[in-house]
């Protein structure tokens, strides 16, 4: 479950500002619904991932002891 801000909060900052998480959840709750988003959505959907490619991925490049090589959404 994702504990975090919502979208109406987030819509009034820069993608600059989400913190990795924040992007990663609703990267992947828009790609769900992909064929039903208006212009907007898709909009927002783009520029979501532009700021995860921008910050070069959301993956772990290693893993450690306590880490593995996979992000998981709640």
């Amino acid at each position: 479950m994702y504990v975090g801000r919502d979208m109406a909060e987030l819509s009034m900052l820069k993608k600059s500002d989400w913190k990795d998480r924040e992007l990663q959840y609703f990267h992947h709750s828009l790609q769900q619904i992909v064929p039903y988003l208006n212009a907007e959505g898709q909009s927002i959907h783009q520029e979501i991932i532009k700021e995860i490619e921008k910050r070069g991925g959301l993956k772990r490049n290693e893993a450690d002891y306590t880490h593995g090589t996979v992000l998981f959404t709640d």
